[in-house]
């Protein structure tokens, strides 16, 4: 069988006091779809995690190991923070995956809630403050974004 398509939209979810993050179903079924069962969950900016598919991931690293030019500096840089806050982990049979104490405390997301998007395979989980700083922006823009994205072709 196939993997699934990643979800699509934002959902609530919540990381609980052990550090386990409490998947919605449509993303345990995305996530248990997939032959390769282990994950990496990092942060690349220190703001927001990743939850990668081991597979989604090596294509990452490989992509930030090979950069060059001025971009060589800015890929060690991410890198290095991937690896600082990063760990291997999976998906529990109750649909929880634990992150790092170290990326829990970096992100002030222990015990608390936060919203989980899919994007480009990976999943994102988004402390509640910076949701709410996106969604401003995010609404601030929106007729001016969706007009210009029209005259694109874009949508």
């Amino acid at each position: 069988m196939p993997p699934l398509e990643a979800p699509r939209g934002i959902y609530p979810a919540r990381v609980d006091d052990k550090g386990r993050l409490k998947l919605p179903v449509p993303f345990q079924q995305y996530l248990g779809s997939l032959p390769e069962k282990k994950l990496f969950t990092t942060s690349l900016d220190r703001r927001t995690a990743r939850i990668y598919p081991v597979f989604i991931w090596r294509e990452t690293e490989n992509g930030l190991r090979t950069a060059r030019g001025e971009d060589a500096a800015r890929a060690r840089r991410v890198r290095f923070t991937a690896q600082d806050l990063g760990a291997d982990s999976e998906m529990d049979g109750q649909g929880r995956v634990l992150l790092s104490p170290e990326l829990r405390r970096e992100l002030g997301i222990e015990n608390q809630s936060v919203r989980i998007v899919a994007e480009g395979g990976r999943i994102d989980v988004l402390p509640e403050p910076v949701f709410e700083e996106r969604k401003r922006q995010a609404a601030a823009h929106a007729e001016e974004d969706l007009e210009a994205l029209e005259m694109s072709g874009l949508v």
